[in-house]
């Protein structure tokens, strides 16, 4: 554990997080608007190198907030990590539950055309020799 700080040299200290929050703020809000064409005409950034420097700036903005604003940095090392272990599980369990969504999005076409089945009539009149009738059964639910 560190020492206490004065009241002056924590101010110095929030304000200086305070200044580096708006300033990664100001940043992720320039790549929006470049990455979107708005600040030059028809430009665009890829989305794939505009979305991990999004995600980037904001998760370090999260961990400073945490670290600084929320007293991690003074902690003991059992408690930090008793707050950052389930964090991850958090976004692990988010991951894979994005995962498993997609999954069911993507087989929903599968199971419909699955749901679709033809069905043929069994009864056939004796002396009529026309093919049986086929039923087809739609959107079973």
């Amino acid at each position: 554990m560190s020492a206490h700080l004065s009241y002056e040299e924590s101010k110095k200290v929030v304000f200086k997080g305070l200044i580096l929050l708006g300033v990664i703020t100001l940043i992720e809000v320039f790549i929006a608007l470049f990455g979107n064409g708005h600040v030059i005409s028809g430009f665009h950034l890829p989305k794939i190198i505009m979305y991990p420097m999004m995600i980037g700036l904001s998760l370090y903005k999260a961990y400073f907030i945490v670290y600084e604003f929320m007293h991690m940095r003074y902690e003991v090392r059992g408690l930090a990590l008793a707050v950052l272990l389930p964090m991850v599980l958090l976004i692990w369990a988010m991951i894979a539950f994005f995962n498993e969504g997609n999954a069911w999005f993507n087989y929903r076409d599968y199971v419909r055309t699955k749901n679709k089945t033809e069905v043929k009539t069994s009864i056939q009149p004796q002396g009529d020799k026309k093919p049986a009738e086929t039923l087809e059964i739609q959107e079973i639910h």
